[in-house]
């Protein structure tokens, strides 16, 4: 059987899919290419995903699946031996889809602004004051969650799910780890966890290292 195929690149949304299938010993081809950035990216994924962007993961028999959540909820469905989703039957599913979708909708879309603020009308000239509200709604939304989360070793109690991965990549980005820290005190162990786990150290230092500001 083909490997699967994954349009993805370095520090992106892309690392959290990458990291699952890591853990996972799933083998997939990686096409690199930072579509925010390169046009020629955005081209070679648009063959796949008219959205142009990543992750996009294509099966061996050519079926395209986009989303990062709903890619990650499909990984650890797939592979229920790995538990890293609760099961249909257990009542933590309710909070992991619950929280799976938070994170996407309320706080991962809104990087999509970031690169061009044109995109929600508003001139260029403006982008540092809108990077800046972007920010603070961002660290206001991790703040609410880390509100009504009780975690234990990991976010939804003592087994790694998805969920920590995602929100361990997407806590990478803007408005950066410190703010994450100081607005989710509760759930800053987990993703410092998740950074330090050995089945990960060679994959995080390849594709999203600590430097930069994001730490």
């Amino acid at each position: 059987m083909n490997a699967l195929t994954l349009y993805g690149a370095e520090g992106s949304g892309s690392i959290a899919v990458e990291a699952a299938l890591t853990l996972l010993g799933v083998p997939y081809s990686l096409i690199e290419g930072a579509t925010w950035v390169e046009e020629a990216a955005r081209e070679r994924v648009a063959t796949r995903n008219p959205m142009r962007q990543v992750p996009t993961l294509v099966f061996p028999g050519g079926e395209v699946m986009t989303e990062s959540a709903a890619i990650l909820i499909y990984l650890a469905d797939a592979h229920p031996q790995a538990r890293l989703a609760p099961a249909a039957a257990d009542p933590a599913r309710r909070q992991f889809l619950r929280w799976m979708i938070f994170v996407a909708s309320a706080i991962y879309a809104l990087h999509w602004i970031k690169p061009d603020v044109r995109r929600i009308g508003a001139p260029p000239a403006s982008r540092e004051k809108v990077v800046d509200a972007v920010h603070d709604r961002i660290a206001f939304c991790w703040g609410s969650m880390d509100a009504q989360l009780s975690p234990g070793r990991y976010l939804l109690g003592d087994e790694m799910s998805v969920l920590d991965l995602y929100v361990t990549v997407v806590s990478r980005f803007g408005p950066w780890r410190a703010r994450f820290y100081e607005a989710a005190p509760k759930m800053a162990p987990v993703v410092r966890r998740v950074d330090a786990d050995p089945r990960l150290a060679e994959f995080w230092a390849r594709r999203f290292p600590f430097e930069g500001e994001w730490e």
